[in-house]
C-alpha cells in the first residue's frame, strides 16, 4: 500500500534553538501545498456511503490549508531573512476513499508535530498549530460526519 506522507522519526530532529530548521520547514510547506491537490483530487474522486460529507469536509481542507502553508513559508522567511529551498520533485499518489485521505492526514500531523518541536520560533509554532488543528478538524468530519 502506498504512503500518502512518509511518517516522520521523531528521533534526531534539532531541536536546539540555534538550529537551521529551514529543511524542516520547508518539506512542510512543500507537502502542505501539495496537499492541496492531493486532497483536492480524493475530494473529486470519493464514492460511497458517507461521500458526501467527505467530499465537504476535502473541500474545506483543500481551501484552506494552501493560505496557511503560504504563512508558514512567509513567516520563516521573514523572521530568517532567508529563502527556502524547496524539493524538486512531486509525488501525488491518488487517494481514492475517505479512509486513504485520513491516513495521508495522520502521516502529515506527524510531520507538523515534528516539524512545532524542533521550531524555536513561538509564532511559527503558533501557525503550526492552526494546520494541526484543521488536520484534526478535517479527521474528525471524515471520521464521525457520514
Amino acid at each position: 500500500m502506498a504512503e500518502y506522507v512518509q511518517r516522520p522519526l521523531k528521533s534526531g530532529v534539532e531541536t536546539s534553538s540555534k538550529g537551521d530548521h529551514s529543511k524542516h520547514i520547508a518539506a512542510l510547506g512543500f507537502e502542505l501545498l501539495n496537499g492541496v491537490t492531493k486532497v483536492h483530487l480524493n475530494h473529486l474522486l470519493v464514492t460511497g456511503v458517507g461521500s458526501y460529507a467527505a467530499h465537504k469536509a476535502m473541500g474545506g481542507f483543500y481551501d484552506a490549508v494552501g493560505d496557511l502553508a503560504d504563512d508558514l513559508i512567509e513567516q520563516y522567511q521573514g523572521v530568517t531573512e532567508k529563502l527556502l529551498t524547496f524539493p524538486t520533485s512531486v509525488n501525488l499518489p491518488t487517494m481514492k476513499t475517505a479512509e486513504d485521505c485520513i491516513k495521508y492526514l495522520r502521516g502529515l500531523y506527524d510531520l507538523a508535530d515534528m516539524v512545532h518541536e524542533a521550531c524555536s520560533h513561538s509564532e511559527i509554532q503558533n501557525t503550526i498549530d492552526e494546520i494541526k488543528s484543521l488536520i484534526n478538524s478535517t479527521k474528525y468530519k471524515l471520521l464521525f460526519l457520514k
